[in-house]
């Protein structure tokens, strides 16, 4: 089994330890490469800088997003956008001899409103300067939306056409909102939440729902810990390293080969970030 951890939080304090011994172990497992989702300007450079040394001696096996998530929509200022302008030159220009220069996507970004981390006008603020910087580099977007359905919903539907793609990241929702961003034509990220019988069941039957062109698959490390691994671990601590598990969950739920989903979901992965091998 090959597998792309879409979004996983790499440079997450949890990791700080043994950030490389995460990136082994997952290599092990058939999960190569990482896809390092970072907030923030300054933890977009972190995961930037830390990708293009790690590669240096591993290429290929990491790439980065680079955005702002909604819980901290409260640092863009009026220097944000050619802060990420800056970076993604830069990006492009450091890594010009490589297959995929990057950043491969933008953000996580989007909006918030069960935690309120950030104040909603700010939140959507940011979520559309973000948009704007994905459709003038020609880059998808990662996104994330809890309990704003209807305000997210309106700026997707605006900006939708004018990005290459989208994936709707650690997809949580109901069916009628499954169906709304499927007809957007949005890719849909599906997490170890599938994997949690108190919280994650409605999804067991809502994953048939989902093309298997616009399915792709995540950890979002260090959270989400699968509910049902079938060993003790340590901590809650989660690593790209049980993102089969996840696979063999939603491939269940789907009665297929989790060979079947696996390639299609690697396939579908590199298809929406530009990876090339």
């Amino acid at each position: 089994m090959k597998l792309i951890d879409i979004g996983v939080n790499l440079m997450d304090s949890s990791y700080d330890h043994d950030r490389e011994e995460v990136i082994k172990s997952a290599v092990e497992a058939g999960v190569s490469p990482l896809i390092i989702t970072a907030s923030g300007e300054q933890g977009s450079l972190n995961a930037a800088l830390y990708a293009r040394k790690y590669n240096a001696a591993h290429p290929g096996t990491l790439y980065v997003k680079a955005g702002v998530h909604p819980h901290e929509a409260k640092s863009w200022g009026d220097g944000a956008m050619d802060f990420f302008r800056a970076l993604i030159r830069k990006c492009r220009d450091q890594n010009s001899e490589s297959r995929n220069p990057g950043p491969v996507a933008i953000g996580e970004c989007g909006l918030d409103y069960n935690r309120d981390f950030s104040p909603r006008d700010l939140q959507r603020k940011c979520f559309v300067k973000q948009a704007e910087l994905a459709a003038e580099f020609s880059l998808p977007l990662f996104l994330h939306e809890r309990d704003a359905f209807e305000d997210f919903s309106a700026i997707l539907k605006d900006h939708i056409k004018t990005v290459p793609a989208a994936v709707v990241h650690c997809f949580t929702g109901n069916g009628n909102q499954l169906d709304h961003y499927l007809s957007l034509g949005c890719y849909i990220g599906i997490t170890g939440w599938i994997c949690d019988e108190r919280r994650g069941s409605h999804l067991w039957d809502l994953v048939n729902r989902i093309p298997p062109d616009r399915l792709m698959i995540e950890t979002d490390g260090p959270w989400l810990l699968p509910r049902d691994l079938p060993f003790k671990v340590k901590s809650r601590r989660n690593e790209p390293k049980y993102l089969p598990h996840i696979a063999k969950a939603i491939a269940r739920h789907l009665d297929k080969d989790p060979s079947i989903l696996s390639g299609e979901t690697y396939d579908n992965t590199k298809t929406f970030f530009g990876i090339i091998e």
